[in-house]
């Protein structure tokens, strides 16, 4: 494997206090700029609005649309081309204007902003309005809570595998530090203004696997370790298997980085939002995986080992254990202990 440090010793349990003041203060900015706006700014997947139905005399351009409907300040407006089953696209093409007021007032208004717009960018008889209806609310309202259910479900399973895997602790801190990692991204929505939509659940769904799966590469070596270096504190052992992992940490993130970086770069309008939430989530991800997760498992050690010692059940002074060497036999695989 590319190694890019040769064996590297930083103490990082010792500058877990920095990652934790860096993630309250993107929490707290994120959050007041949600509060302050009175809310995230959802996209017209998850709001009302007018669709109107439109019919060209030749195929139309997408992008050709889409800057003629941004001139009229219809930017956010969806469109979606209707393909004639076995005869690929067709003329056809459906445009969604995202709206608060859903009356026919509204609807003849945002019609005729669209019709506006495609008559500076066509010229009037190159298109047929066919109709123009209201779409209301209540479904997006049902896809918001789908879209909650859909990420504490995925949280849930994680947690569950991860204590069965390693140890109850081990999984609370993995969903904390991944929980930790998607408020962040949604603050940086909400700072710069990026909609969410469904794409950008799926963003964070696969920000959520990302992000869990870096977790459980340092877990797994701490666990190792645990059995080898007996000896040692228990920090002391997380501080080793985070070094052993931060090449292949390194490589696997930088490389998706850059990748999902030139998506957000040059992957148009319309990948912007995805591509926005998986550039934060992987920084983010990246580095809540060693300095958020595995510090909140050194933490939950300490408290545990100082608190047998406070009642009296921990071994005589001058021959307690180090901490974690208690779970060493829990962290086991089965078979082993």
């Amino acid at each position: 494997m590319i190694e890019f440090f040769k064996e590297p010793n930083i103490d990082w349990m010792g500058k877990a206090k920095y990652f934790y003041a860096l993630s309250a203060i993107l929490l707290l900015a994120g959050w007041i700029s949600i509060f302050a706006k009175g809310g995230l700014y959802y996209g017209i997947d998850f709001k009302g609005g007018t669709n109107v139905d439109v019919r060209f005399t030749q195929q139309p351009n997408v992008d050709q649309i889409r800057k003629a409907l941004t001139a009229q300040g219809l930017g956010n407006s969806e469109i979606q081309g209707i393909s004639d089953i076995g005869a690929g696209n067709s003329n056809e093409v459906q445009i969604f204007v995202g709206q608060k007021d859903l009356s026919d007032e509204a609807r003849d208004s945002s019609k005729a902003e669209v019709v506006a717009a495609l008559n500076a960018a066509y010229g009037p008889g190159s298109f047929t309005v066919r109709g123009a209806e209201i779409v209301g609310a209540k479904v997006g309202a049902e896809l918001r809570r789908q879209a909650v259910f859909v990420t504490l479900y995925a949280l849930g399973g994680m947690l569950l595998y991860i204590a069965f895997r390693f140890e109850w602790v081990f999984g609370a801190a993995a969903v904390l530090a991944v929980f930790h990692d998607v408020l962040i991204t949604l603050g940086f929505f909400s700072l710069l203004h990026f909609e969410i939509s469904l794409t950008v659940i799926a963003a964070l769904l696969t920000l959520v696997g990302y992000s869990m799966n870096d977790t459980i590469v340092i877990f797994d070596r701490i666990r190792e370790n645990n059995r080898l270096l007996r000896k040692e504190e228990f920090a002391a052992v997380v501080n080793k298997s985070i070094n052993q992992t931060l090449s292949r940490t390194i490589l696997t993130s930088g490389l998706t980085f850059l990748t999902v970086l030139v998506l957000f770069l040059m992957g148009g309008q319309v990948l912007r939002a995805f591509s926005f939430a998986l550039v934060v989530g992987i920084v983010v991800g990246t580095y809540s995986s060693f300095g958020i997760a595995a510090p909140l498992v050194v933490l939950w050690h300490r408290f545990k080992d100082q608190g047998s010692a406070a009642v009296g059940t921990g071994p005589a002074a001058g021959n307690k254990p180090r901490n974690g060497e208690a779970a060493a036999g829990r962290l086991a695989p089965a078979g082993r202990r």
